[in-house]
């Protein structure tokens, strides 16, 4: 994202979150004034921490992927397979984990919410092949050009391999309530087509923040991954 684009985007991140805060029922954003902390569905918690039950081998490590950041969030979790498999650690006792949250949400959805909320244009994602903002996810099942070298796996195949990917679910709510005051939209029905598009096996998480203290509660090194 360019720089100028960037700043706006975070300085409108929590004056948004009343729209995204709104849709998901954390009550406590509706009223600046209010001191108590926002409450999280503890079924969803008893869920997610569940799915960190699934990290697996000797070797774990967590990618914190807060943008785009020409696609290293995903880019990096398959270099560590890569380079742990060539010094001779299968994928079986290998456990990468990308943390999608923030400006890197779209990564976690399909192509159908690419093109119809414009999603790289709104977080500043170019599509590699037709050189204009992507409408579809670059880094799923990546094209020819997408990635800055073929060899280079998507998220599909990473998972196919065990590396695990969670999506921010406070982010799904803010961005999501963005877009729909945008386009005049409700934002409750368009935070829950967000929901709907997450692509499959990846996780929707409480917030980043919240996966990447799990994630290293479970023996996970961490990564800054952009």
């Amino acid at each position: 994202m360019k720089p100028k684009q960037l700043n706006s985007t975070r300085r409108d991140f929590l004056g948004a979150m009343v729209l995204g805060a709104a849709a998901s029922g954390i009550s406590a954003f509706a009223n600046p004034l209010e001191k108590t902390i926002p409450k999280v569905d503890a079924k969803k918690i008893s869920e997610s921490d569940k799915w960190f039950d699934r990290i697996k081998g000797s070797h774990r490590v967590v990618f914190d992927g807060s943008t785009p950041h020409h696609s290293f969030p995903v880019i990096w979790n398959w270099a560590w397979y890569y380079t742990n498999n060539g010094s001779g650690s299968p994928d079986d006792d290998l456990t990468g984990m990308t943390v999608l949250r923030h400006d890197a949400i779209p990564f976690a959805l399909k192509d159908e919410a690419w093109k119809k909320y414009k999603l790289g244009e709104m977080f500043d994602i170019p599509d590699n092949n037709t050189k204009a903002s992507a409408v579809r996810n670059v880094v799923y099942e990546p094209q020819e050009k997408d990635m800055p070298m073929p060899v280079i796996e998507g998220i599909k195949k990473l998972q196919s391999r065990g590396a695990m990917f969670c999506v921010c679910d406070l982010a799904l709510n803010v961005y999501s309530g963005m877009a729909a005051q945008k386009l005049d939209m409700d934002a409750t029905e368009v935070y829950e087509e967000w929901k709907s598009a997450v692509l499959p096996d990846i996780h929707i998480v409480p917030s980043g923040v919240w996966a990447l203290t799990r994630a290293q509660e479970h023996g996970c090194s961490y990564i800054f991954a952009g």
